[in-house]
């Protein structure tokens, strides 16, 4: 039996030996590793951090001592560790365990976490409300070196110094975010490695002292009076120190013992203090060392070839990237702005040929939109991607900064709608909901990859703030032979004899409503109506191409509180020739979503066709009077 099975606590590895030990991490990045290959996940940084996550429960104890990982999809090694290890198989699947911490599915996750900067702030609190309830318990806050480019962690530090706060946070400093790290920051943790021989020479000083009998120990508080004299001789002023924060590192994190021996230093100060632990991203399985960005997040692949982006194929992402890289050729004002996201949204071809009109401003999306809206007013064009759940962060920005002040720019938001895997924290199912909300906005959805690019062209041309929405992954085949375009809108008949029902939809789900209307089998006659502009309505013409019907079906792929299908609604009631029409919603009252495959999300929401088929011929035999 491996010693991961025997593992159904962290206190189970209090007992090990420095060889099991070694043993378990090779173990833990196997599992790790196996089960990502087949469920997909993110890897690289999972397997980068296997030795500092066994060191904390080693010195720790959780659940009593609180552990918040920042974004939390490098927790894995600690799922495994906290009695997860028979569930750890059913990683991102419906109803499985999630990719990221969350507070419902143990109590060794203290706080939730999906996106970047929360960890500090969240920790923070834990510790002070243990302080306010005298609890001796520890509060240990895994922060990665890409957070620190977010801006809410600094406003976190800020209010770090309180004394006794038992709060230790680790920074994870594996050289790289999603994307490569930008910024000063980057090269400020740089220039920190370069002092790791003071610190190697420190723990191996006090290991020394430590087994001399009698007076090690009080030899070793002695050095450490002296200790900041120092380290101000050897090493240059500490940017966490000058905040009031102590600071120590940084540690070697694949030296188990090493972290172990600087984590129970931080123990012992009974203060707010920083550990620098640098990690090695995707450690143990060469392909993710040598391309750490191609592993972050990753589908399914063959562990022994690795992943192949060849066989990816077109994306809405990718031709998007190939959009703004052609009409940057022409148009010298066209500038990208990403935050750390530059392969996920599709730039890497924009900033190659473009670079100096790329800017990846790191996990700060607040700055980036603001940032652009500095651009736009210097009368640049700039085009900011970023994905759908991230950009709930940045609404103040795009009200006060950008439409406030009526400056033209787009916003490329990707993975639109309900997404696969990573769970609740990363839906883009919000957006049309609150973006539609601002003054002079418009958002348009398209289904395909020609209705992305008109609408490129159209905001290319726009002097006002442009949202272009679109899901993860490629465009959907299916006969749109029969589309009739009106405007920014489309729609397609399946009788000859015309309709009694319409449905209206817009997006990737499109294809769901056309093979859902297809099951009916003339049971009633139904037009499909696609919107591709979907805000603000063009109520015009949305009215001539609905006006015979008796039903109005809207199937929404997104959050129905303040959604299209409800603006649509209201516009229906507040209109003599369509107030009387039956009109159903169908969209996300719940978006409280568990991970999975989009197949099993859709069918948790009803939005398979052959559900879809079947509410809309219940729905029509209920309307339709009995002669």
């Amino acid at each position: 039996m491996s010693i991961l099975e025997n593992i159904s606590s962290p206190k189970d590895i209090k007992k090990l030996s420095d060889s099991e030990l070694e043993n378990l991490a090779g173990e833990l990045r196997n599992k790790i590793l196996e089960t990502v290959s087949n469920n997909g996940g993110h890897l690289a940084s999972n397997l980068g951090v296997v030795e500092m996550t066994i060191g904390i429960h080693r010195v720790f104890d959780a659940p009593e001592d609180q552990i918040v990982f920042d974004v939390g999809h490098q927790s894995y090694a600690h799922k495994l560790l906290t009695g997860r290890q028979n569930e750890f198989h059913t990683l991102r699947q419906w109803q499985g365990i999630s990719g990221f911490t969350n507070r419902q599915e143990s109590i060794y996750d203290p706080f939730g976490a999906g996106h970047c900067g929360t960890s500090i702030s969240a920790a923070l609190g834990l510790a002070s409300a243990n302080q306010l309830d005298g609890k001796e318990n520890y509060v240990i806050a895994i922060v990665g070196d890409g957070a620190f480019t977010n801006g809410m962690i600094y406003e976190a530090l800020n209010n770090c110094t309180k004394n006794n706060l038992k709060l230790i946070i680790i920074l994870n400093d594996n050289e790289m975010s999603i994307s490569t790290n930008v910024g000063g920051l980057s090269q400020y943790l740089s220039k920190i490695r370069t002092s790791q021989k003071y610190f190697n020479l420190k723990y191996k000083t006090q290991s020394i002292f430590e087994k001399i009998p009698l007076v090690g120990e009080h030899l070793v508080k002695g050095i450490r009076k002296i200790k900041n004299h120092i380290k101000n001789a050897i090493v240059f002023e500490n940017f966490f120190e000058q905040l009031g924060i102590d600071y120590l590192g940084p540690v070697d994190g694949t030296d188990l013992k090493k972290i172990e021996t600087v984590l129970r230093e931080a123990k012992n100060k009974n203060e707010c203090c920083l550990v620098h632990i640098h990690t090695i991203k995707g450690k143990g399985y060469k392909p993710a060392e040598n391309n750490p960005e191609d592993y972050h997040s990753v589908g399914a692949f063959d562990i022994g070839n690795g992943v192949d982006d060849k066989k990816k194929g077109s994306s809405f992402s990718s031709v998007f990237g190939e959009i703004l890289c052609k009409e940057a050729k022409d148009n010298q004002s066209i500038c990208a702005i990403t935050a750390a996201m530059t392969g996920g949204t599709g730039l890497n071809d924009f900033q190659l040929n473009y670079p100096k009109r790329f800017f990846d401003v790191g996990i700060a999306e607040e700055h980036a939109v603001t940032f652009c809206a500095g651009l736009s007013a210097n009368e640049k064009t700039p085009v900011c991607a970023i994905y759908s759940t991230f950009i709930q962060r940045v609404y103040d920005q795009l009200i006060h900064d950008v439409a406030i002040q009526k400056l033209p720019m787009i916003m490329a938001l990707d993975r639109c709608g309900l997404v696969p895997g990573d769970g609740i924290t990363h839906q883009g199912i919000y957006d049309c909901s609150y973006l539609s909300s601002i003054p002079g906005i418009e958002i348009f959805s398209p289904e395909t990859y020609d209705e992305m690019n008109q609408s490129f062209q159209h905001g290319f041309q726009q002097k006002s703030l442009v949202v272009i929405r679109y899901p993860k992954g490629p465009e959907l085949e299916y006969d749109r032979s029969n589309y009739i375009t009106c405007g920014d809108l489309s729609y397609c008949d399946f009788s000859p004899e015309g309709y009694d029902v319409v449905m209206i939809t817009y997006g990737r789900i499109t294809k769901n409503a056309y093979d859902a209307i297809r099951l009916l089998n003339n049971k009633c006659r139904v037009r499909l109506v696609k919107l591709v502009k979907v805000y603000p309505l063009d109520l015009k013409k949305i009215f001539s191409v609905i006006e015979c019907a008796d039903l109005i079906y809207i199937l929404e792929e997104g959050i129905k509180s303040g959604g299209i299908g409800e603006k649509l609604a209201s516009e229906f009631a507040q209109s003599d020739s369509m107030k009387s029409k039956k009109v159903v919603i169908n969209a996300i009252e719940n978006p409280m979503i568990d991970q999975g495959d989009l197949t099993s999300i859709f069918s948790y929401y009803g939005f398979l066709p052959e559900q879809l088929a079947a509410e809309i011929c219940d729905v029509y035999e209920a309307t339709t009077p009995i002669i």
